[in-house]
């Protein structure tokens, strides 16, 4: 067994502290010893699936202990693991579900009904007994209890995750077993996680983020308590009674958090058990902190940015957020961040260029994508005008991010642009080209559309929807028939009707976005 796999976190959590308490959902809770135990159950029945090998087998479902369980029954076979949020519509899953040929689906009671409009020939499991048919968690737990034994090298391809990309469809990058155990390492050090650490599970699984919670409580042997954030209120009454300690959220998390009246929020003495918060996903603003140093006063702030293509690059100690609070930070432990210009060029202080990542955390590459691949993971020549690359060394990846940052005179670095046009929103990358594909299929009375965004501090970006028709439509018939096939983050928040659309001088076939969007800033 390799020890960088998921699989040895759990084997060793289960000899090191088998009565200690692994996952909690409000009064559920499970021990390591009883996680160990019907992982192996799950990971067992399915290995007896005798699917091909490295096939995919999807997770889609609410947060709860049997999804944790799920996660980690797949990692603990030769089976690639593909999270699916239940943000998801149907077709975005079934889109999904053919691009990287799943061959089987965990799922619940709820996110079953999805499956009937949904056209999917492999196998299905459900953690609750719904059908005689069907398998369920609840069964393989009574009928399965023969050992379990696994080996699984960290090279191997241990996940598919999805995020939406320059295509307009969902792109798929490929993490490996040594890539989850690194970022579970990395983030224990420089937050110094500890074993009595209850960590806040509030994140959804279906990217790198959400799945280092997991990750970093197994390594640790700390305690994660899920939460499904519906109310501001219901989760503070879980961070009090779950008695976190750790809360990694996304900023619009913070802002909703907040987003009461000040006499409904608790006492900054009922908050005082958490020592951490780090916060991914998008802009932290001077009111995020402000409110955070009110009301969480024992509590180190962790501002981060990751990637797409690598777990994470950056993140601001926390004596320095007061100080600059709009700085993205600098490298984590074992990264290398330069900042480049089209030349190849290290740039001075204060001049902007591209974030290129070298050293640890890269991921392996998009999945059945080899332009995406090729564009972001390039040779460490690129580098070569700024770091001695003994040997003509051709074969080391580094990242070209796309993402344009300037550092200054101290070497923090500030966020400036994307190169593409994606939307940054509430945590999530949205394609404009996804929400106009479904435009021009969906409604059909809408000549032409064009997305965009325009600033939001509490969400970091608002999508903008402007269209052209014979007659203008009702705001909310074109919101009912978008949330038939978009995740609720990708609705437009303002939906504008125009008569006919500017295009670009220099292409009478594109949109001119900027002049649209000035328009609307303007006003």
């Amino acid at each position: 067994m390799s020890i960088n796999c998921i699989r040895s976190l759990i084997e060793d959590a289960n000899i090191s502290n088998p009565d200690k308490v692994a996952v909690t959902l409000g009064h559920e809770k499970i021990t390591y010893s009883e996680l160990f135990t019907k992982v192996n159950q799950i990971a067992y029945y399915l290995d007896e699936l005798n699917l091909p090998k490295k096939s995919r087998i999807g997770i889609y479902s609410n947060k709860g202990i049997d999804q944790v369980i799920a996660i980690l029954a797949v990692l603990s076979t030769d089976y690639i693991l593909v999270p699916l949020t239940k943000l998801l519509k149907p077709e975005q899953v079934e889109y999904i579900i053919n691009d990287c040929n799943i061959e089987c689906i965990i799922t619940d009671r709820l996110k079953l009904e999805s499956f009937e409009s949904i056209k999917f020939d492999g196998k299905i499991i459900s953690y609750e007994t719904t059908h005689k048919d069907l398998p369920s968690f609840e069964e393989i737990y009574k009928y399965y209890n023969k050992p379990y034994e696994c080996n699984i090298s960290g090279h191997q391809n241990a996940a598919i995750t999805y995020s939406f990309g320059l295509t307009g469809k969902p792109k798929g990058i490929v993490i490996s077993h040594r890539n989850f155990i690194d970022s579970a390492r990395v983030v224990s050090q420089y937050l110094n996680l500890k074993e009595d650490d209850v960590i806040s599970g509030t994140l959804i699984f279906n990217l790198d983020y959400g799945l280092n919670q997991l990750f970093c409580s197994l390594y640790k042997r700390a305690t994660l308590a899920l939460h499904r954030f519906v109310l501001p209120n219901d989760f503070f009454n879980h961070i009090i009674n779950d008695k976190v300690t750790v809360m990694p959220v996304m900023p619009v998390t913070i802002s909703d958090m907040f987003d009461e009246e000040e006499n409904r929020l608790p006492s900054a003495e009922l908050l005082s058990n958490v020592r951490i918060i780090t916060s991914s996903g998008g802009n932290v603003t001077s009111k995020m902190i402000n409110d955070i140093e009110k009301y969480f006063t024992n509590a180190k702030f962790y501002s981060m940015h990751g990637l797409t293509e690598a777990f994470r690059s950056t993140y601001l100690d926390p004596t320095q957020l007061k100080i600059r609070p709009d700085s993205i930070g600098k490298a984590i432990p074992d990264v290398e961040l330069y900042v480049i210009d089209e030349d190849g060029n290290e740039c001075p202080p204060r001049v902007v260029g591209e974030l290129i990542h070298r050293g640890g955390y890269i991921y392996q590459g998009y999945w059945k994508g080899p332009e995406e691949t090729a564009l972001r993971f390039k040779s460490a020549q690129i580098l070569k005008n700024i770091i001695n690359l003994d040997g003509e060394l051709i074969d080391e990846i580094v990242i070209a991010t796309g993402d344009y940052v300037y550092k200054d005179e101290e070497g923090y670095l500030y966020f400036v642009s994307r190169h593409d046009d994606m939307i940054k929103t509430r945590g999530f990358r949205v394609s404009p080209l996804e929400i106009e594909s479904v435009v021009e299929k969906n409604i059909l009375s809408i000549d032409k559309c064009a997305v965009f965004s325009i600033s939001n501090e509490e969400i970091e970006e608002e999508i903008v929807l402007v269209y052209s028709a014979s007659s203008e439509l009702s705001a909310k018939e074109i919101t009912f028939e978008l949330k038939k096939h978009l995740a609720s983050y990708m609705i437009p928040s303002k939906i504008i009707y125009k008569k006919s659309l500017p295009l670009v001088p220099s292409d009478k076939n594109k949109i001119n976005k900027e002049e649209l969007k000035n328009e609307l800033l303007t006003k």
